[in-house]
């Protein structure tokens, strides 16, 4: 990730232009092409050697269970590295940035990414660890999590483990995602150019709209192909019957509720649309205003988003049970690899406007710079609706595979057990949040504080810089 995202940020800094910078971050962005495939390549390798290797000469379904149960440690795996990647690689950044600003550009007033500031460095980092690391991080244990709770759900289907292929229908989506995104990625670099700075969001935009038609077709292509016509699915009194379009549908529900809460992310932080003019006129009056009016639109913005996964688990459950909510949420990550590229192109831009400013080039190029990160912060906003959306249906998909194959019916939340452990869930995102502010705190005011030294070591002629920057 870290060579990676160096060497994109860096390219084609010099005679750069609007147009030429976006095809160099599409053309060298593989994170999300990368995670995905790799990700892709380590679960059927899995697969592959439990198949052979654990499943007798006669499987029956139980089997299949025993196995896929085993299999799903690699979504746990991926939980416990997005679980450090996203929350150490966030409070890193935070801090960095918090003592680059403070320190950096308020008290001793630099400007932004100044080379004379000991923090700037230490900032462009961390848009790496927290941006890139930690996002790619966060969106592959979503896919080994959703995948994994699709392949437990499917091991009760006598039909499907009889069947060949079917098995692999969850690994099937996320692989005509990638090459749907490939075709993607071609419109992005060779047929959309970018004359305005409007045009860079209108760009990324058509990705997204892009992606998802092109991947409708070719989902619907897989399920006819890789399920049976109709197959059962379940255990005791929660068996159901499908058809194999039912699982298209819940797939391209979830899908489609990924584009709209992507767009729906777009409009409620892009400078271009009425809620961050807004949000901007109130600057004018006074800091108090500006913050009130953001903690309201932040909440705001959340409404359309809940909508839409709450049909889409209506749709899924109703069409194929809990293995129609796996469906959705691997429907949503499908075009994994364009979320991972929109959501990589912000850092990429912040960066190489850091290495523009820190190298000395011309004005021009930081103007262009400057223009690509704006569009970059919104971006980064879509990975994030994409990364928060997926994360639901993922968590009740893994709900869905717990209570199928403990055979659970019912949940009563009248009960006071349940009802207890319901208040409990709804606590636990107030205090983990609370603990990662806190720690981001601390992190802050030990950057701040080793920044102010150096700043008074310098004054005092114990820290000389002669040289330029690299």
């Amino acid at each position: 990730f870290f060579f990676f995202f160096f060497f994109q940020a860096e390219d084609g800094i010099r005679d750069f232009c609007l147009s030429r910078g976006l095809g160099d971050v599409y053309k060298r962005q593989v994170l999300g092409f990368v995670l995905v495939g790799l990700g892709l390549l380590n679960l059927i390798i899995l697969l592959v050697v439990y198949i052979f290797t654990y499943l007798p000469d006669a499987p029956v379904t139980d089997d299949y269970l025993r196995m896929l149960e085993a299999i799903a440690g690699y979504g746990l795996g991926g939980s416990t590295v997005a679980l450090f990647g996203r929350v150490g690689g966030g409070i890193y950044t935070k801090a960095a940035d918090v003592g680059a600003d403070l320190v950096g550009k308020y008290e001793q007033g630099l400007d932004e990414d100044s080379p004379n500031n000991p923090a700037t460095i230490a900032d462009n980092v961390g848009d790496n660890v927290g941006d890139i690391a930690g996002m790619g991080a966060d969106l592959f244990g979503s896919f080994a999590e959703s995948t994994c709770a699709a392949l437990v759900v499917s091991g009760t289907s006598i039909e499907i483990t009889t069947s060949g292929g079917a098995l692999f229908f969850p690994l099937m989506i996320s692989a005509s995602g990638i090459l749907v995104s490939f075709v993607t990625t071609f419109f992005a670099t060779n047929y959309m150019k970018i004359d305005i700075p409007s045009d860079v969001q209108r760009t990324i935009k058509y990705q997204l709209i892009i992606s998802t038609v092109l991947a409708t077709p070719v989902i619907y292509l897989v399920a006819i192909v890789g399920l049976p016509e109709v197959f059962e699915i379940g255990n005791g009194s929660n068996v159901r019957i499908v058809k194999d379009y039912y699982c298209f549908i819940c797939t391209i529900a979830g899908l489609w509720s990924g584009l709209t809460i992507g767009y729906v992310t777009e409009y409620y932080t892009s400078y271009e649309h009425t809620p961050v003019q807004e949000l901007s006129a109130l600057c004018s009056i006074g800091v108090s205003h500006n913050i009130v009016a953001g903690i309201a639109l932040g909440f705001l913005s959340t409404m359309i988003p809940v909508i839409c996964i709450a049909l889409t688990i209506y749709i899924s459950h109703w069409l194929a049970g809990m293995y129609g909510i796996a469906l959705g949420a691997l429907g949503m990550l499908s075009t994994m690899c364009i979320a991972l590229t929109i959501d990589g192109y912000g850092p990429i831009s912040d960066n190489a406007g850091g290495i523009a400013e820190m190298s000395g080039i011309g004005e021009d190029v930081r103007k262009n710079t400057d223009e690509l990160d704006a569009a970059g912060n919104t971006t980064a906003a879509i990975g994030k609706g994409f990364a928060i959306g997926s994360a639901a249906l993922v968590s009740l998909a893994l709900f869905g595979a717990f209570v199928t194959r403990a055979q659970v019916s019912i949940v009563d939340l009248l009960s006071p057990l349940e009802l207890c452990g319901l208040f409990v869930g709804a606590m636990l995102p107030y205090a983990f949040s609370a603990l990662t502010m806190k720690s981001v705190g601390i992190a802050a005011n030990k950057m701040v504080e080793e920044i102010r030294d150096q700043f008074a070591q310098m004054r005092r002629g114990n820290l000389r810089c002669t040289c330029r920057p690299d």
